[in-house]
């Protein structure tokens, strides 16, 4: 099996969901949006963000501040509030100190998920990366995965891993792809889905798991 693992990052390894509130809190302190702006502002960014949000927030409430001028402090907070715990930078250095070639997959602005991966410390630690918003397609489309593998020199012919949050997304999209898959349980499972390779609580596991492809 080739040493070649594709990460999901929302979700996976960093925690999107604490980083949005901490984002739009901050956001709305900064401009003293009432209540209401706020919680639109939750409900539209809970699953993804893209400049458009911010332009039917702007419309819907009237807001001052231009639309544009507003996703750029988002991205800018979101990149200050998404973290990668210290282990699961550690275990992605241990991969790649074992000869593992590590991609990430992921769906999302372009924009806001490099933010992310610069600032959580991941950029440093993997070989490629490919990203819904450069190609306006999302997970489970096999040319993400083709892409993510080209970024990183890789061949998704030569086989690999998957691992990610996502039943469809992650999981679905990696058996497409032809890779071993790993799930990070939580979200509700299809019935219909074919079951990951491997089920974990936590990414360090799953990183765990790929380590000790190494030893055999």
């Amino acid at each position: 099996m080739a040493r070649f693992a594709l990460f999901d990052l929302d979700g996976t390894l960093v925690d999107r969901q604490t980083a949005v509130s901490d984002a739009v809190a901050a956001l709305c302190r900064a401009h003293d949006f009432d209540a209401a702006t706020e919680q639109r502002l939750r409900t539209d960014l809970i699953d993804r963000a893209n400049p458009s949000d911010f332009a039917r927030l702007h419309d819907a409430f009237g807001l001052a501040v231009p639309a544009d001028q507003l996703w750029r402090e988002y991205v800018d907070l979101m990149a200050a509030a998404a973290t990668c715990r210290p282990e699961v930078l550690e275990g992605l250095a241990h991969l790649r100190a074992a000869a593992w070639t590590i991609g990430i997959v992921t769906n999302g602005a372009g924009d806001i998920q490099r933010a992310k991966l610069a600032a959580s410390g991941l950029a440093d630690l993997v070989d490629g990366v490919a990203v819904s918003g450069d190609l306006e397609i999302r997970k489970p489309d096999l040319r993400l995965y083709e892409l993510a593998a080209s970024r990183c020199g890789r061949s998704l012919a030569d086989g690999g891993w998957m691992t990610g949050d996502n039943p469809a997304g992650d999981i679905g999209g990696g058996h497409q792809a032809g890779l071993r898959t790993i799930w990070l349980r939580g979200r509700p499972w299809p019935d219909a889905l074919k079951t990951a390779h491997h089920t974990v609580d936590d990414v360090t596991a799953a990183i765990t798991i790929l380590l000790n492809e190494t030893l055999e």
